[in-house]
C-alpha cells in the first residue's frame, strides 16, 4: 500500500485516456464523472462513474481504471473518516459539477452523507449512441429505437440519458444533425442536398432548424 501524506481533504479536476495500473493508497478517494466514462475494477469488481454518478473508493482497496475515451472526473481525496469506509456509488450534488464554483472539499465530503444511493445500472455508452445515429443520421430516431440500443425500457433509457448530458434524446438527434448540416453546408453542399442526408423533409426545414438552434444561415455557413 502506498503511504499517504494527505491531512486535509482537497478536489482537483483530473482528464483520463487510457489504462491505468491497480494501486491502492491510505486515504479515501471520491470520484465524480463529468463528461466520459471512466471504467474501474475495485478488489476485482466491475464498476464505472460517468456524469450521471459518484463513486467512494475507500483507503485500502486495490484499484485500476481505463478510459475507452476521454474522461473527465472530478476527484476528492481525503484521509480516513467517518461514512467513507464502503464502496458506495451517489449521486452528486448538481452544484458540484458548476465549472464557476470553487468546491469546498471538506463541505462536499459533509454533504456526501446525505446523497442518495444508486445502485449499480447498465451504463449508458454515449459513444455507441453517437456512432449509431451519424451512420444514419437521415434515419428515424426515437426514443424506443435509442433504448432498444442500450437495453433498456424507453421511460427509463429517457430519465437515465437526461441524467447523463442534460438534454432530451431527441435535442441530442437534433445537435447531431444540424453539427453535420453546418460542416456539408461548409463544404459546399447546397441546403437541399445536405437536408436530405441529415433527415429533414426539406431544405426550408433545415434552414428554419439552423436559425432557430444556431442562429445562422445557410448563405452565411458558405461564407
Amino acid at each position: 500500500m502506498a503511504h499517504s501524506t494527505l491531512e486535509h481533504a482537497q478536489a482537483s479536476l483530473r482528464r483520463y485516456a487510457g489504462e491505468y495500473g491497480a494501486h491502492e493508497h491510505e486515504h479515501v478517494q471520491v470520484l465524480v464523472g463529468l463528461a466520459g466514462r471512466l471504467e474501474l475494477e475495485l478488489d476485482g469488481r466491475a464498476a464505472y462513474v460517468d456524469a450521471s454518478c459518484g463513486l467512494i473508493v475507500p483507503a485500502g482497496i486495490v484499484h485500476g481504471y481505463e478510459a475507452l475515451g476521454p474522461a473527465k472526473v472530478l476527484v476528492i481525496e481525503s484521509p480516513v473518516r467517518a461514512g467513507l469506509a464502503r464502496m458506495r456509488r451517489f449521486a452528486p450534488p448538481p452544484h458540484w459539477k458548476d465549472p464557476c464554483q470553487a468546491l469546498d472539499a471538506s463541505a462536499a465530503l459533509e454533504e456526501l452523507a446525505g446523497a442518495d444511493t444508486l445502485l449499480q445500472r447498465r451504463p449508458i455508452d454515449l459513444a455507441k449512441l453517437e456512432s449509431h445515429i451519424d451512420g444514419e443520421l437521415h434515419g428515424s430516431w426515437g426514443t424506443a429505437r435509442l433504448a432498444a440500443l442500450c437495453q433498456l425500457s424507453p421511460q427509463r433509457f429517457h430519465a437515465r440519458f437526461v441524467e447523463l448530458t442534460g438534454m432530451a434524446p431527441a435535442a441530442f438527434v437534433r445537435q447531431r444533425r444540424l453539427d453535420e448540416a453546418q460542416r456539408l453546408l461548409r463544404a459546399g453542399l447546397s441546403l437541399e442536398a445536405a437536408a436530405l442526408q441529415v433527415g429533414y423533409a426539406s431544405a426550408s426545414a433545415l434552414a428554419f432548424a439552423l436559425r432557430r438552434e444556431r442562429g445562422v444561415g445557410a448563405r452565411g455557413l458558405r461564407g
